[in-house]
């Protein structure tokens, strides 16, 4: 599986704004004297960066890691701090390719790893002996007001789809942590949840028609036209708000 999957550049600029103000601002003071060559895996356009530079005393080089060419010289051009490019996938990644490294991060990536690939990653940051920021892995808990009676029906499906091909979804957090708690080291939990709503219109729908479209094709019985019509609906009116529960990860030795 690659490090980020296909992800549009569109996509990630339409959320880049919720997720800053997700993630937890704690972690960064977690990590002062780590930013000597920061190791951004699944780095997409460069959103992490663009967070975490200005927040990170001391911040010097970053390895910008991804799959997508397009996407690593988007990212190489616009953080803020000098940066080289490695394109290359999770599966094939290892330490020695981050050689260096003095603290590893990763957003919204967690997720989409089989739990193989969460070993691997684990293995891998212990090996490199720094410690790691994974930011925004899904937790499986959506709250949307006001509610629907098939909103736990679609919520369920959603999380199925986010099983599929044994990813890990919203199972991710808990067993990456335990698989680094049997390695030695530490591992905090931050919540860093998206407020959607009228404040952000088209990521909202955009977020809706894609979290709708996707326990669909898990369930393809489910009454999805109908469902997402009163959604969007209510949405057009501004009455529709939804928490997206996420999580970041600070591992840190023992």
């Amino acid at each position: 599986m690659s490090i980020a999957e296909g992800f549009a550049p569109e996509w990630l600029a339409l959320r880049e704004n919720a997720d800053a103000e997700a993630r937890a601002t704690e972690t960064p003071a977690l990590f002062y004297g780590h930013g000597t060559l920061v190791a951004d895996l699944g780095c997409g356009t460069g959103s992490m960066a663009r967070w975490l530079v200005p927040r990170l005393p001391g911040s010097g080089r970053w390895l910008l890691v991804d799959r997508d060419p397009a996407l690593l010289e988007l990212a190489r051009r616009s953080v803020p701090a000098p940066a080289r490019t490695l394109e290359a996938d999770l599966d094939t990644l290892h330490p020695g390719d981050l050689r260096g490294a003095s603290l590893v991060v990763a957003s919204a990536l967690l997720d989409l790893l089989t739990e193989d690939q969460a070993v691997h990653l684990a293995r891998t940051v212990v090996e490199l002996g720094c410690p790691a920021l994974f930011t925004l892995t899904v937790l499986g808990r959506v709250e949307l007001w006001p509610s629907d009676p098939w909103d736990g029906e679609f919520a369920a499906a959603f999380d199925a789809h986010q099983r599929r091909g044994g990813r890990l979804g919203p199972d991710a957090a808990p067993l990456l942590t335990e698989v680094l708690h049997r390695f030695g080291r530490r591992v905090r939990h931050f919540p860093s949840p998206w407020h959607l709503g009228p404040h952000r219109p088209e990521l909202t729908e955009a977020w809706l028609r894609g979290w709708v479209g996707a326990a669909a094709k898990h369930h393809p019985a489910l009454p999805a036209r109908a469902y997402l019509e009163r959604r969007l609906a209510a949405h057009a009116e501004g009455r529709l708000h939804a928490t997206v529960h996420h999580t970041d990860l600070a591992v840190l030795p023992s």
